[in-house]
């Protein structure tokens, strides 16, 4: 499958990605400026919703254009309203000026075959991909763009759009990728070329990791910001495993429920200590987990980097599972694995939030035990949990930003 890439003079380069948050561009702006309007008469169709790389923002992308807005506190922070089409893929870079652009919705005049990176303090288009089939997905990092097409994932410089990797996947229909986003390290991971296997590039160290992570077909995958701890749900939606992706050990086996579920979101903690599920049941399940951070035995001081491996000094991992730790603890008894059912042997939810069943959502840590949900039918809930006894979270905030009769797809973090 090949690609062509356009670049215009003045390519901004990434050291100064992050000087600009969005501004108003004025009146020359091609795709025009529109201040937030009242949320009972918008008439927009909510196509995608999107994390940035440290949760703290979210897009909207809508038959009309695409949206920002920030999470805590929560506010629309930036708008672009269109007459002529939408974007089914709106994806930012921290929140920094640059975005990635693809096309979607009836009649947008922007095809969902292209990625345009706009610079919004120029107000313009700074370089564009062009391929021959529909792209699935495009994700950033402050160096690269990942472009994630149905069979294959490209990876490209952001300083000069130079082509640098082509991975081939199987079908990948939803999407499928996702990037560490420390300094220190760049891993991808993407499906592999059989059903339930992850491919995980650790670029820094040239190391590609194969792990077979289910027998069904992924639905669902996230790595932790350093791109040491990945997690993976397949389409079954009952097991959420937890994999060391340098040497494909997995560390722990977490359980949604029994019953099948479609799995929209994943996310990690900032300290790895939790991990967030959400699915179509309409439960949002928090996970403990017992993956500690490389050095926390060792040190007593807190790392803001937690379980950071710098690629260009060593390869080695130590180990990552805290012993006799978790939400069953009675599983470190040798005796329990051979009695109990296979499901017992998996760990269950530690705390839980209800959504109206059937609600699509993405998920996220906030801060001081909390958590975002962002539902493709419009919504946004803040909700928090106790970290000593779990149990029923309660409910914070709620906010319907955007309403919509459509069917919108997912975009996943």
């Amino acid at each position: 499958m090949s690609s062509t890439v356009s670049t215009s003079q003045g390519f901004v380069p990434s050291s100064r990605f992050g000087a600009y948050e969005f501004t108003d561009p004025g009146a020359a702006d091609p795709f025009g400026r529109a201040e937030p309007q009242n949320n009972d008469t918008d008439d927009a169709e909510l196509l995608s919703v999107s994390w940035n790389q440290d949760y703290t923002c979210f897009a909207a992308g809508t038959s009309r254009g695409f949206r920002i807005y920030n999470c805590d506190p929560f506010k629309e922070t930036f708008r672009r309203d269109l007459k002529n089409g939408g974007f089914g893929i709106v994806e930012m870079l921290f929140r920094c000026n640059i975005l990635a652009l693809v096309g979607g919705g009836i009649d947008s005049q922007y095809s969902p075959n292209k990625v345009m990176i706009w610079d919004d303090h120029q107000s313009r288009c700074i370089g564009e991909f062009s391929f021959r089939s529909e792209v699935r997905s495009v994700k950033l990092r402050r160096d690269r763009i990942v472009v994630v097409l149905e069979h294959k994932v490209y990876v490209y410089n952001f300083l000069d759009l130079k082509l640098l990797h082509q991975i081939e996947t199987l079908a990948n229909p939803r999407g499928l990728c996702c990037l560490s986003h420390h300094v220190n390290t760049f891993v991808l991971a993407c499906p592999g070329r059989r059903r339930g296997q992850v491919r995980v590039e650790h670029f820094g160290l040239h190391v590609t990791k194969i792990i077979n992570a289910h027998e069904s077909r992924l639905a669902c995958f996230a790595l932790t910001l350093d791109g040491l701890i990945l997690a993976t749900a397949s389409t079954k939606g009952t097991l959420v495993r937890i994999f060391n992706t340098m040497d494909g050990t997995c560390l722990q086996e977490v359980r949604r429920g029994t019953e099948k579920a479609d799995i929209y979101g994943l996310a990690f903690s900032q300290n790895v200590q939790w991990l967030a599920v959400s699915s179509d049941r309409g439960t949002i399940h928090i996970f403990n987990l017992r993956v500690r951070v490389v050095g926390e035995v060792e040190s007593a001081q807190p790392s803001s980097t937690p379980g950071l491996l710098d690629q260009n000094s060593s390869s080695s991992l130590e180990p990552l599972v805290a012993q006799n730790v978790g939400a069953n603890p009675g599983l470190s008894l040798p005796f329990v694995k051979g009695v109990l059912p296979k499901y017992f042997s998996s760990e269950w939810s530690f705390a839980r939030f209800h959504l109206p069943e059937n609600t699509r959502c993405i998920v996220a840590f906030g801060s001081h035990n909390s958590v975002i949900v962002v539902g493709l039918d419009g919504s946004f809930y803040r909700c928090s949990f106790d970290p000593n006894n779990g149990g029923e979270m309660s409910q914070l905030e709620y906010v319907r930003f955007l309403k919509t009769d459509g069917s919108p797809t997912i975009s996943k973090k």
